[in-house]
């Protein structure tokens, strides 16, 4: 028996076309039997042929099964920003292309969801099936997001996780071109809950994602949803100047005890590259939230869609 509960779920695609269908029809043949279940797939504009098998698993699911083709790589965010934009279910899943997360763990995180009453349900793992540098990773953005985000310290922020149909309506609000989910998430509701789910290892491909790309999410959630580092390069301004002011009195107060004491000139030229440096990070932090507000005000786009089949 289907219940009358739509579930939405919203799978960003890149370079997965050695998973994407198993991972589609395994989805419609477990979770369809119990809610009312559609997909919106959006691919990233991947360079394999992961097009043509979403085209195809559309064409053959009309009813259950929607496809958005990127103009070009947008980012995760960006693309799921896309999906959100577009779903219509009480219940949006938000999930990978990779099989670590297995069917059956969606079917749990769907249960639990519905019958509590969270805006949003986060996952975690006892243990994550990635490469160590992409559990350090994740280890430091949820460090630098309790600081810069203020998230509760004990959230992981996955990004498998279920958020309800009120929450989706306050996050496609925005539409500036840096979107970063979990801080949309973070900055619209405190009623969050977790569940524990298991994580495989990935069956097919490699990750899309690069250190390169790792850094420049870190950078919209510190750029895009706190002012935190301005205040911190504040902080470190006002620390070094007043470094500065007390060495000055002390080499005053040195050349008249000790008058014949030859001037430091490797301490000068330190101390110049010192206050120079602290000056150019203060400077690069400040240009790249102008950098930001020029962007949005010229109505960069958060994505462009090529194709759209619903």
């Amino acid at each position: 028996m289907i219940n009358d509960i739509k579930i939405s779920i919203i799978i960003p695609v890149f370079n997965a076309q050695q998973s994407i269908a198993r991972l589609a029809e395994q989805l419609i043949s477990k979770i369809s039997l119990r809610y009312n279940l559609e997909i919106i797939l959006v691919n990233d504009y991947s360079s394999d042929n992961s097009h043509e098998e979403c085209l195809k698993l559309y064409n053959q699911n009309k009813d259950k099964v929607k496809y958005l083709s990127l103009a070009k790589n947008f980012g995760e965010h960006n693309a799921v920003m896309a999906g959100l934009n577009r779903v219509t279910g009480d219940y949006t899943i938000i999930m990978d292309d990779d099989f670590q997360n297995p069917i059956e763990e969606v079917l749990k995180l769907i249960e639990y969801s519905v019958s509590k009453d969270y805006d949003v349900v986060y996952t975690y793992y006892d243990e994550k099936k990635h490469e160590a540098w992409r559990n350090f990773g994740s280890r430091l953005n949820n460090y630098m997001a309790t600081i810069l985000l203020k998230k509760p310290k004990k959230l992981y922020l996955s990004s498998f996780k279920c958020l309800n149909k009120f929450l989706v309506t306050e996050i496609i609000k925005y539409d500036l071109p840096y979107p970063y989910i979990d801080g949309l998430i973070l900055r619209s509701t405190a009623n969050i809950g977790t569940i524990q789910v298991n994580h495989e290892c990935r069956q097919e491909g490699e990750s899309g994602y690069t250190l390169l790309k790792l850094i420049k999410l870190w950078s919209n959630m510190f750029t895009s949803f706190s002012v935190i580092p301005l205040r911190i390069s504040i902080f470190v301004g006002l620390f070094f100047a007043l470094t500065g002011f007390l060495f000055g009195l002390y080499s005053i107060i040195e050349h008249f005890m000790t008058p014949n004491l030859p001037a430091g000139f490797s301490l000068t030229i330190t101390a110049i590259f010192v206050f120079a440096g602290i000056q150019l990070i203060s400077l690069g932090m400040i240009g790249e939230y102008i950098g930001r507000i020029f962007i949005s005000q010229n109505k960069q786009p958060q994505y462009t869609v090529k194709e759209e089949h619903l």
